[in-house]
């Protein structure tokens, strides 16, 4: 006698075919499970779908490699390669000035102590004084920590910020937004400039 259930067949199934008997099962109605055709229609779904990707793949590569339209209808240039450049025109390129490097032997004291305001103030970047200072303000015949006038806070190119030629054994430091003429020996300062940086 045939009750309206269909007879277990105990084969092994995959997780959708245990999904769709279970369903089956739980409504308590009579379906036609058929594992075949399900993996046939399975199988269908998987290449029509590849299919799709695929096809969405090259029409991807193909909108990508068209050429992009600017604005206006100008054309593109179609090489992007550096051009020979021919310098600045209409002024000189900054260069040392002459005797930029002929230091005095000696300093004369009298004409190098003071305590001056700078003319003209340049923007070079922040100052980040050395870690553990805070800030001062310096004047000459003042002794000036190493730290202040380590390599990373000398200006080698002064002559830029409109500064003496310093003497042999002194070089300009910045300090802030000031630059002092420090003696590389003993930290003396020997010139200060307030207001070079600004």
């Amino acid at each position: 006698m045939q009750t309206g259930r269909r007879k277990a067949n105990w084969m092994p199934m995959r997780y959708g075919e245990c999904v769709l008997a279970a369903f089956a099962i739980s409504h308590h109605r009579a379906y036609d499970f058929d594992a075949n055709q399900w993996r046939n229609s399975m199988a269908h779904g998987l290449k029509v779908g590849l299919a799709l990707a695929v096809a969405l793949i090259l029409a991807g590569g193909a909108v990508a490699a068209e050429p992009e339209h600017e604005h206006g209808g100008g054309a593109k240039p179609a090489a992007r390669q550096g051009e020979s450049h021919p310098g600045p025109s209409g002024y000189q390129r900054v260069t040392e000035p002459k005797g930029w490097n002929a230091r005095p032997s000696t300093p004369d004291r009298a004409a190098y102590q003071h305590n001056f305001q700078a003319a003209r103030s340049y923007k070079i970047g922040p100052y980040h004084r050395p870690v553990g200072w805070t800030a001062r303000r310096w004047g000459y015949g003042q002794i000036l920590p190493r730290a202040y006038w380590a390599s990373q806070y000398t200006l080698a190119d002064y002559w830029l910020f409109a500064l003496e030629v310093p003497p042999a054994g002194y070089e300009w430091v910045r300090v802030g937004a000031d630059a002092l003429l420090v003696n590389t020996a003993t930290g003396e300062v020997l010139q200060v400039e307030y207001g070079v940086f600004g």
